[in-house]
């Protein structure tokens, strides 16, 4: 049995397991051993029959003597039973509404049962257990890994329709069995394993798969996750070191300028602020390209950080063509790349604003139209261009800030000198995504500046985005009000909306978040208790506030349909803004001081501190309400949060220990499993694997005296367990 051999070819598969292993991305044998448990069920003792006791879990083996399928008496519900018989005894195992169960063992073949024992008027039985085909030296309680008294707990894997836990754990068992682990190499350097105390590849397999105990299981997760932090890390800081080597624009800093334009804002930058300017314009001032993330909480000021160091970029003249002086012409250029086709509109507008005194051209790309400022016939405005037209500006470099969607990243889109690219909110693009625009040229790259206003834990932003420095804006603007948060349970809504009417009637806005566009079909999908976009603002619209005008907005809309209802409201048109989380990002109407989150259990901590972001955009006292018609206390500890935590860093910490990194935005997207999601909890285990990966590329940048390594990391590009 070869690792790279296909699973079909090692075993009968039906049509069904075969589907299932495909929608799992499970190929080879390779794949198979790789194929990780993301759990174990509860532990049970091994026991003989006549030791049996009712209400404990427990495990028993023997031989079927009889499987039958029966009718109940009430109700007519099938049953299967299975009649077990060790060396002391007999016992039945029942299941309601699973027939098949009673084939999954022929009559004299030897089984184990793990289950409840239950009582029923004095016969003790094993309900709705499970039970899987075994051999006889495991019959014979022979085996280490299954002998009697032993506690047991049985691996729980993934499964897809027609891959079962029950037939990944016994057909990698028996890959364990024959050996086909011994044939792997470990990537892992010896050294390493024995400083952090880990066992090595093929104990771990064993450990993972067929634990003796617990503590052999929890060794073997903290080794996979390990290895696999220690790959995310590698590649990151590869990608680093690669990017880093290429030559880039030097921009020269002039500190009056930069006073001047700080100087032209309505408001005073915080210290915050200073610094991170400081900090980027530093990076961009040096002969190697920059790549930073500049975290801050919502209305913390990121966007006017990115417009001061884009003026210092832009008023840099481009170098001649031998490269031994500056031309006396044109300008290097900014990218400014946004996840939403309304933020990037937004960010056009406010980079109109902050570039108009300078009278340089500032363009627009979406996927639904191109803008540019200034018009010629309206120099106040901008006006609607071609595609074609502002392609044709941007690469003959007329237009020194271009800001658009993903449309940026289209190969039509040529740049005549990208100095800088600015990605915001960049927790929606890819690894792939970032770098693909910051190589829109191929001799010279841009420096690339990552924004995000999601709160990331301090392992995550050391993990994903290993190959980011990071700079934090951990001060709001002067003047700024704490938002007063209140969660609200079902009896006090009519309170609620007298408070919101009361702020309207002040001449402020307000947002309503739902969880839904629509309302379920009841014929499709199963009802669920969430309040839906549509319905809501037609109940609020008849029965609540129909003195007031209300507006919707959501994923499904058109682009111009939502540019329509986003100017309305930004304009005052609109009093209630009805919307899902499409919101969430970037959304700048100073406004709208009161938020309603329905169904907020819903959301993770971080989403909900994101939304409750949009109503911090002024000086007016903001109000959040957060909905919740959960009453476990489990729950209402999480939303109280809200109101403790200092911070959206705070937020996330506390999101990422209770529901996990996939909470944050996208574990596909970034491509880490479960196991390693576990390892991202860990500070210790973040920083132990980034520091051995540095010294290890600190020494061999190219891997070359470290081929198991780099093998790995090359196969980590194939379906495995790591994505």
């Amino acid at each position: 049995m070869e690792l790279e051999s296909p699973i079909e070819s090692n075993f009968r598969l039906n049509d069904f397991q075969k589907a299932g292993l495909k929608k799992l991305g499970l190929k080879t044998i390779r794949d198979l051993l790789f194929y990780l448990p993301s759990r174990y069920g509860d532990a049970a003792e091994v026991k003989h029959i006549t030791e049996l006791k009712a209400g404990e879990l427990t495990v028993i083996s023997g031989r079927v003597i009889k499987n039958e399928i029966k009718k109940a008496h009430i109700k007519k519900i099938p049953i299967a039973e299975v009649t077990l018989e060790d060396d002391t005894g007999r016992i039945k195992a029942i299941w309601f509404h699973q027939a098949y169960m009673a084939k999954k063992v022929p009559e004299g073949g030897l089984a184990k049962i793990t289950g409840m024992v239950t009582d029923r008027k004095g016969t003790l039985y094993i309900a709705n257990g499970e039970i899987e085909a075994v051999e006889e030296i495991e019959l014979a309680h022979k085996s280490s890994l299954f002998a009697k008294g032993e506690l047991t707990r049985t691996p729980v894997y993934g499964e897809s329709l027609g891959a079962s836990s029950s037939w990944f754990h016994h057909t990698i068992k028996k890959l364990i069995k024959a050996g086909v682990h011994e044939k792997l190499t470990d990537p892992i350097p010896n050294e390493i394993l024995k400083k952090y105390h880990l066992p090595a590849l093929r104990s771990a397999l064993v450990w993972i798969h067929c634990p003796q105990n617990d503590n052999d299981a929890l060794s073997a997760r903290k080794r996979f996750a390990f290895e696999e932090i220690f790959f995310i890390q590698l590649s990151r800081q590869k990608e680093k070191l690669k990017y880093k080597a290429n030559p880039t624009f030097q921009i020269v800093v002039d500190p009056k300028q930069v006073n001047e334009f700080l100087g032209r804002f309505s408001f005073k930058p915080t210290g915050a602020q200073i610094n991170s300017i400081d900090q980027i314009l530093k990076d961009l001032s040096s002969n190697k390209p920059m790549t930073r993330l500049l975290e801050g909480d919502v209305g913390s000021g990121k966007t006017a950080v990115a417009a001061t160091v884009a003026h210092m970029t832009i008023s840099n003249r481009p170098m001649n063509i031998e490269g031994s002086a500056r031309q006396d012409f044109g300008a290097l250029q900014v990218a400014y790349m946004a996840p939403t086709e309304i933020l990037a509109k937004q960010h056009f507008e406010s980079f109109i604003q902050y570039f108009k005194h300078l009278g340089i051209n500032v363009g627009l790309i979406t996927g639904s139209g191109c803008f540019k400022f200034p018009s010629k016939s309206s120099p106040g405005q901008f006006t609607n261009i071609s595609r074609a037209q502002l392609l044709k500006w941007v690469a003959n470099g007329e237009i020194p800030i271009l800001i658009g969607t993903h449309a940026l990243i289209q190969k039509s889109v040529k740049f005549k000198h990208l100095a800088l690219v600015i990605i915001d909110e960049q927790h929606r693009f890819g690894v792939e995504q970032r770098f693909k625009i910051a190589r829109k040229t191929t001799e010279t790259v841009p420096h690339l500046l990552s924004m995000t206003a999601t709160p990331i834990p301090r392992t995550l932003a050391l993990t994903i985005y290993g190959d980011l420095d990071l700079t934090i804006i951990d001060q709001m603007p002067e003047g700024r009000r704490q938002i007063i948060t209140e969660i609200v349970l079902p009896a006090n809504r009519k309170l609620i909306y007298e408070q919101v009417r009361k702020s309207i009637n002040e001449g402020r806005q307000a947002y309503i978040i739902c969880p839904r566009i629509d309302e379920p079909d009841p014929e499709k999908e199963q009802a669920v208790n969430a309040k839906s976009v549509k319905e809501e603002a037609k109940r609020l619209k008849k029965d609540i506030f129909p003195e007031f005008e209300i507006g919707i907005v959501h994923g499904k809309l058109v682009p111009k349909a939502k540019e329509k209802v986003m100017k309305d409201f930004t304009d005052g048109k609109i009093n209630i803004l009805i919307a899902t989380s499409v919101i969430e990002v970037g959304v700048n109407v100073p406004n709208a001081t009161t938020i309603l989150i329905e169904g907020a259990e819903r959301f993770g901590l971080a989403q909900l501190h994101q939304l409750r972001g949009r109503v911090i955009r002024s000086n007016h006292q903001a109000y959040c309400y957060v909905f919740t018609d959960s009453k476990t206390e489990k729950t209402l500890d999480r939303l109280r949060a809200l109101k403790t935590a200092k911070n959206g860093f705070e937020l996330a910490e506390l999101d990422l220990q209770q529901r996990g990194i996939g909470e944050l935005n996208g574990k596909k997207q970034w491509g880490v499993s479960d196991i390693g999601m576990e390892a991202i909890k860990n500070i210790k285990m973040v920083e132990a694997a980034r520091t051995e990966v540095v010294n290890i590329l600190e020494r061999d940048p190219e891997l070359l005296n470290h081929p198991l390594i780099l093998n790995k990391l090359t196969l980590r590009h194939k379906p495995t367990h790591f994505e």
